[in-house]
């Protein structure tokens, strides 16, 4: 049985899709089958797992709107234990659209139900907002990462973010639980990275990853190729940390 985790933060830039790209890889790599479901309009997720959105036959807007079966959505990548479902800017309006359908915060779960014999791990990419697409994401998923950005607005609007997974917890998924707090771009020559980590430690403890994400320049290279880290370069202190986290998600659940 599939699990299904979700990549959130409402602040932009804190590197969700980043990191939903390089873990799916790096998880795909160690041999676990993996989907990537790209829930944000912008698509960097698609994109960046080569996937050109002209050429997908449907994107997860058709399966959350218009009903169309979610397997004639997956797309292969190069990888292959590494599938995605494509996102498209039409999301941006697809919730206006489920505003007046029934059950409308369940949508995504039942479209994604089918799929979870078939993958280890489905990961979500949110977009950065709490509307009711990432409401969709966060009441299908089993548990989700939330990516912190080791600068100085780091944890402003996480409280924000932590009340609406506790709504949601209690309201509509009540098996939806904190995988990790996941520290971003970090430079351990600044001191201020080095405060933030502290920080984000000494609030939440047990929940935040071991793992770090570097600032390498790497991981921001390999999207506009079309493709993970790992692939482009597999020495890269980005593919590193992404192959350690991948490890450290495993052996999170395997001790649960």
């Amino acid at each position: 049985m599939g699990k299904i985790i979700a990549l959130a933060n409402q602040k932009g830039g804190v590197g969700k899709t980043t990191t939903t790209i390089n873990l799916a890889a790096s998880l795909a790599t160690l041999e676990k089958r993996v989907l990537v479901v790209d829930a944000d309009p912008q698509a960097n997720a698609s994109s960046g797992l080569g996937i050109d959105i002209k050429q997908a036959p449907c994107t997860i807007y058709e399966c959350l709107i218009d009903g169309v079966d979610i397997h004639q959505a997956i797309c292969q990548t190069e990888i292959e234990t590494l599938q995605v479902i494509p996102s498209h800017i039409n999301l941006v309006g697809a919730e206006i659209e489920m505003l007046h359908l029934p059950h409308r915060e369940d949508i995504m779960k039942e479209v994604l139900t089918p799929l979870l014999d078939r993958f280890d791990y489905i990961l979500v990419d949110c977009s950065p907002s709490l509307g009711l697409i990432t409401v969709n994401a966060l009441t299908a998923a089993d548990s989700v990462i939330i990516p912190v950005q080791a600068e100085y607005f780091a944890l402003e609007g996480i409280s924000k973010l932590l009340n609406t997974i506790k709504i949601i917890k209690s309201k509509l998924n009540p098996r939806l639980e904190i995988e990790g707090f996941l520290l971003t771009m970090y430079d351990s020559r600044l001191r201020q990275a080095n405060q933030i980590y502290d920080e984000v430690k000494r609030h939440f403890q047990e929940l935040v990853f071991k793992t770090v994400i570097q600032r390498n320049v790497k991981l921001s290279e390999a999207p506009s190729y079309g493709m993970p880290t790992i692939l482009y370069d597999a020495e890269s202190a980005g593919a590193k940390n992404h192959l350690a986290l991948a490890n450290e998600l495993i052996g999170r659940n395997q001790n649960r």
